[in-house]
């Protein structure tokens, strides 16, 4: 069993897929319809690329100069921060596949959660030097560290949203209206999740209080 899962072939492939990123980086159009249509890219990589930017925003936290970032790790709970990364993403991805599904979009949600996490490539890119770097610069310089860390975050939507319109075979257009589209979807759902569990925790709390009535009278 590990034998065939960590065989050459799988493996070679993992890391074809994996540098295929960097192709994506600076060729989005082709890049991202040969990741899915072409299957130049894996899941693998897609879920290394996604523990990468997790993991690079965790360390900006510990090893960017307090210029910059300023952490209050007593109040900081890792767990936490990690959803507010997860959440998002995924709420994003079932949304626009949702959509997108309704109106001839060709994506699958596979698709759509593998193209999202390649175009997260840039982040990791700029964002590790820049971090380094920001220990060797002064608050003079404080704009050109701005300046980078929105050029990785321009560059990743730019590439997103050209990973979106391949993936889905839409013109810029269309791809443009179904991404402000998925933003409204997000918020619907996370409407929906917020109602569902502040039911939920209401149903519990009628039921302790029961118990503890029937506790106390017993």
């Amino acid at each position: 069993m590990f034998a065939s899962l960590f065989s050459k072939e799988k493996w070679q492939r993992y890391i074809k897929s994996l540098k295929f990123a960097l192709y994506c980086t600076t060729h989005p159009i082709d890049g991202f319809w040969d990741l899915t249509h072409e299957r130049r890219g894996t899941y693998a990589a897609a879920n290394t690329i996604l523990f990468l930017t997790i993991l690079t925003r965790i360390l900006r936290l510990r090893y960017t100069s307090f210029i910059f970032i300023q952490v209050y790790w007593e109040d900081l709970n890792i767990l936490t921060y990690v959803a507010s990364i997860l959440i998002p993403l995924g709420l994003f991805v079932v949304g626009n596949w949702a959509l997108t599904t309704l109106f001839d979009g060709k994506g699958r949600l596979g698709q759509v959660y593998m193209a999202t996490c390649y175009a997260l490539t840039p982040y990791i890119l700029i964002n590790v030097p820049l971090m380094i770097f920001s220990n060797f610069i002064t608050t003079e310089e404080a704009q050109f560290y701005s300046v980078v860390g929105m050029i990785a975050l321009i560059w990743v939507a730019f590439i997103g949203i050209l990973g979106m319109s391949q993936v889905h075979e839409y013109s810029f257009g269309k791809n443009i209206l179904f991404l402000v589209a998925t933003v409204f979807a997000m918020l619907v759902m996370i409407f929906l999740l917020m109602l569902f569990f502040s039911m939920i925790s209401q149903g519990v709390a009628y039921f302790v209080s029961i118990a503890k009535e029937l506790l106390y009278r017993m």
